[in-house]
């Protein structure tokens, strides 16, 4: 795993429907995120915080809300996103909402192409985030990320890393997904993506879960993970403005980032839909910090 470590952050709720994520870096700043990763021998540079337009709260126009403002916050993560990819780090984007994984996970998708690897997409989420304009109830684009980086979108997002699609559905594993909407449902069964719910879960575990989210990893693989913490039981992690019962435990949870360490493979990391607004004394900040140390090899015992 890469030891050089670059936050990034992106204060923006300009993609959800609920104001305060814009909020969320600098909440996982308070909760150390920056000290704890270098107490594990990381070499930790905080990049601060990217700019953008400001969020309108102005209704949907053809199915999207702020588009424009969308396009421009996601140009600005691509770019700082593949920078460090360029440079030899590995980037840690500290959310904002979920809408920013669109320009991340295209720039690790072109850095990918460029350097001959192939690419991994965990997707640890409540949501499938596989809306279109004519699909989504609300209008944010905070519910279409996975569905643009598959070629399901508006030209300007569609085009973030110069390859349309950025993706396919094949790299991407969704985990922990319980909430998805109606027409939602029927567009990632055709696109053919690989989604482990709530209910596979429940019935075969976190462990053969991630295994077989982790098959096939090999030392050519690039392995991105794009947590958003609305992942978790709402119990857990109150401080999301899209909470979802029935999400994984403290315990599932843990065990799903120590399996992604385990690989040794991780090398680039969202962590979006933090909101302090919601959040009591930052507890939901402090909790996502703690899994992500888990991810960067925190352990009980040593382990081979």
């Amino acid at each position: 795993m890469n030891k050089q470590v670059s936050l990034v952050g992106a204060p923006t709720d300009i993609g959800a429907g609920t104001r305060g994520s814009s909020m969320g870096p600098e909440a996982l700043r308070v909760a150390d995120i920056g000290a704890v990763l270098a107490s594990h021998g990381l070499e930790v540079i905080d990049r601060g915080n990217l700019s953008g337009p400001p969020n309108p709260w102005l209704p949907p126009i053809d199915g999207y809300r702020h588009l424009n403002e969308v396009v421009a916050w996601n140009e600005a993560v691509h770019a700082a996103v593949y920078a460090e990819l360029r440079i030899g780090r590995m980037p840690i984007l500290l959310g904002g909402d979920h809408c920013l994984g669109l320009g991340s996970i295209s720039a690790v998708a072109r850095y990918c192409r460029e350097v001959g690897k192939k690419l991994r997409v965990l997707w640890l989420d409540a949501h499938a985030d596989f809306n279109t304009n004519a699909l989504t109830p609300s209008g944010n684009i905070h519910g279409m990320p996975v569905a643009c980086l598959c070629g399901y979108g508006p030209k300007e997002l569609i085009e973030i890393g110069g390859t349309v699609p950025a993706i396919s559905p094949k790299m991407i594993r969704q985990i922990g997904i319980r909430s998805v909407d109606q027409g939602e449902k029927r567009l990632v069964h055709q696109a053919g993506l690989e989604v482990f719910d709530m209910r596979f879960i429940d019935e075969m575990g976190m462990r053969h879960t991630m295994e077989l989210a982790l098959a096939t990893i090999d030392a050519n693989t690039h392995l991105h993970v794009s947590f958003d913490v609305d992942f978790l039981d709402a119990d857990i992690a109150p401080g999301v403005g899209t909470t979802v019962k029935g999400g994984p435990t403290y315990r599932e949870a843990q065990l799903c980032m120590e399996m992604i360490a385990d690989t040794g493979r991780l090398a680039s990391l969202d962590v979006m839909e933090l909101n302090p607004a919601l959040d009591v004394r930052n507890g939901t900040a402090i909790v996502a910090v703690d899994l992500i140390e888990s991810l960067f090899g925190k352990s009980t015992l040593m382990r081979s």
